[in-house]
């Protein structure tokens, strides 16, 4: 009888939880709000570099390993050919954020400079994935977690928001004037990949600015059967959403152009966002599911902005002379020996596995991608110059191989590129999980500096721009209490 009770109260209880909602908007305005295009023309007028760090997925593994190249970035003091110092943190334009990495983006996004003081106690270096776990088994969150629309994800992005994001929605970095944060999730319906940008909130018809950062750091990291999706709801076809003019040039064609075959997918994928009469709401679980090394954002521009430029038309990368992207890869790799053994791994194992394998090979593609897209741009340039030389500068020649002016640079930040294999093998053998010894968090911040300064690509950005190393900067005295920047 007691059993009985106890169960009619949790049924009752649960009946009293809500899930956060985002708010509908009545008309979707493409030059407001946050996203790329309009911080691009706000804080980027005149800026010959567009710098892009792409954190990876991994838990509190990718979490330090990207919190260490911000660290890196900062106290990283270089001068160019004019003389004036700078640190090489402030050149930052965009930082895409998956799982683990999302939580060090959202949370540099909103502090800033402030993040250095606390970051480590507050997230880092705290059992976080024990707290949700007894948070969990705590009776006082029963009724909750029986209640429709809220499962242990929305557990969770009370706890991110108590220990990090205090309060803070997107409209906290829309004020600001940090970098771009992209955090992506997976659409578990379809697995497109769900970035949290107005891009995306204009064919929900909804308000990202209204979007608490711990919900999206919840949806980006809600790994499937661990955690549960997270549920934001769609009120697309209800407020006039007007795409951008040049998105009909790829999805309206027989025939799209083939720079930006690969990003076509992503807009179709967006697009289908926009039947919010027989999709209300979306369901969003881990963004490494779509994209674990938060690539395709990047890799999208670029190719959109290559199809664009062949076509005559504005760019992103108008005036942009050199596209740098520190691909920050906290992928472990670690040993096993089952094929030592006549007996196959068990079916835990076996799961566990064939979820990561197809992630890993991903991540490592879309970083050759990139590299691809570097060698083409630049063959198709220098064809192109020499073409046109040729032919008495015939604009016909030369727009058949026009590509955009920019130089790409590619700076690969994984495990793999650690020269010390002992390190290697200790950060490989990291978990993935939000909770790790104090000395592995300080180990991968380690590492990500090391990586970074032995890297020939970084080398040659340095050269490239005639810039040096010059000092290490002072320490800003911070605030005991971090405040939104």
């Amino acid at each position: 009888m007691r059993s009985l009770v106890l169960l009619f109260m949790l049924l009752v209880l649960g009946g009293c939880a809500s899930r956060p909602v985002n708010p509908p908007i009545a008309e979707a305005d493409p030059n407001t709000g946050y996203r790329f295009q309009v911080r691009h023309a706000q804080h980027a007028k005149g800026k010959e570099n567009l710098v892009i760090l792409a954190f990876s997925g991994g838990g509190t593994r990718a979490a330090a390993f990207s919190y260490g190249v911000l660290e890196f970035l900062r106290r990283t003091e270089v001068t160019g050919q004019q003389g004036q110092p700078f640190r090489l943190l402030d050149g930052v334009d965009v930082i895409t954020g998956v799982s683990g990495g999302s939580f060090t983006a959202l949370a540099y996004g909103l502090y800033g400079d402030r993040l250095f003081a606390e970051y480590e106690q507050r997230f880092l270096k705290r059992d976080v994935q024990g707290e949700i776990i007894a948070r969990t088994f705590s009776p006082r969150n029963w009724g909750n977690l029986w209640s429709l629309g809220w499962g242990r994800s929305e557990l969770a992005a009370e706890l991110y928001d108590e220990i990090l994001f205090h309060g803070a929605t997107f409209g906290d970095l829309d004020r600001g004037r940090g970098p771009l944060i992209l955090a992506s999730a997976t659409d578990i319906s379809t697995g497109a990949r769900f970035v949290f940008n107005q891009n995306t909130f204009d064919v929900l018809c909804s308000d990202l600015n209204a979007v608490p950062l711990s919900r999206a750091a919840a949806a980006s990291s809600a790994v499937p059967v661990v955690l549960s999706p997270v549920t934001i709801n769609n009120y697309a076809g209800t407020c006039h959403t007007r795409l951008p003019p040049w998105v009909k040039l790829f999805t309206d064609a027989a025939e799209p152009p083939r720079p930006a075959a690969r990003a076509i997918r992503s807009l179709r994928d967006l697009q289908a966002f926009g039947d919010g009469v027989h999709r209300p709401y979306l369901h969003l679980v881990d963004g490494g599911v779509s994209d674990n090394v938060g690539m395709r954002s990047v890799l999208d521009t670029l190719e959109i902005s290559q199809a664009l430029h062949e076509a005559g038309a504005p760019t992103p990368l108008d005036g942009i002379r050199r596209v740098i992207v520190f691909i920050v890869n906290s992928l472990s790799s670690p040993p096993t020996d089952w094929d030592e053994s006549e007996s196959p791994p068990g079916t835990v194992a076996i799961l566990l596995k064939s979820a990561g394998v197809p992630i890993d090979r991903y991540s490592y593609e879309a970083v050759e991608l990139l590299r691809d897209m570097a060698a083409r741009w630049k063959t198709l340039r220098l064809i192109g110059q020499s073409s046109a030389m040729a032919a008495n500068n015939d604009p016909a020649v030369a727009a058949a191989l026009r590509v955009p002016d920019a130089e790409i640079y590619a700076i690969d930040v994984s495990f793999a590129e650690l020269r010390d294999k002992e390190e290697l093998a200790y950060l490989n053998a990291q978990p993935t999980s939000f909770v790790l010894p104090d000395e592995a968090v300080d180990r991968l911040r380690a590492a990500a500096g090391r990586i970074i300064m032995d890297s020939p690509e970084f080398q040659r950005l340095l050269r490239d721009v005639g810039a040096r190393i010059v000092a290490e900067p002072q320490r800003p005295q911070v605030p005991a209490t971090m405040s939104a920047q």
